[in-house]
């Protein structure tokens, strides 16, 4: 079983690769292995770009956290990691207390493809999204039980009789 949240990757801050400023910097957010949603790149060049892009992400009921990565593309046409943090699902989903909807605006120190710190900052907001309207089905529930007596009868009066186990006192003899 899944929720949905929406993230909105708003900018970064000192986003820098081998020391130098980045071009066309993305944003890739991972729920699970193999499942990754980004962002186009972004339009600013430099140390600090910003995206303010929402993505909504079904997160499924086990997730205990989401990696948030910042990647920009190489002359090769490659994306490399910049860097990344990991982002507690708690930090906008824990908050029992907190009103349906309600917006976390997080920031995270990324870390190098090595786990090193660095001096980058990745900003972001999120929030549980609202489930989306479902077209409610009624169904009807079978009777249950054994019809009984005149069929006449048993239309006018419900007609069912329902059986119930009944347990004895005694212990079994065997």
């Amino acid at each position: 079983m899944k929720r949905a949240f929406e993230i909105t990757l708003i900018s970064a801050e000192n986003i820098r690769l081998n020391k130098k400023p980045v071009k066309n910097a993305v944003v890739a957010v991972r729920v699970e292995p193999g499942h990754e949603c980004s962002t186009k790149p972004a339009p600013d060049k430099g140390t600090n770009p910003r995206w303010n892009e929402n993505l909504i992400v079904d997160l499924p009921l086990h997730a205990g956290f989401i990696t948030v990565e910042v990647k920009c593309k190489s002359s090769s046409g490659s994306y490399k990691l910049v860097g990344g943090a990991t982002v507690p699902v708690s930090d906008f989903a824990g908050d029992p207390g907190a009103p349906k909807g309600h917006v976390h605006f997080l920031s995270y120190r990324l870390r190098d493809p090595h786990g090193v710190r660095t001096d980058g900052i990745i900003n972001i907001s999120a929030k549980m999204a609202a489930p989306a309207p479902s077209h409610k089905c009624e169904v009807p529930r079978p009777e249950i039980g054994v019809p009984v007596g005149d069929q006449r009868k048993m239309m006018a009066a419900g007609g069912l009789v329902t059986g119930v186990p009944v347990w004895y006192a005694q212990p079994c003899r065997c």
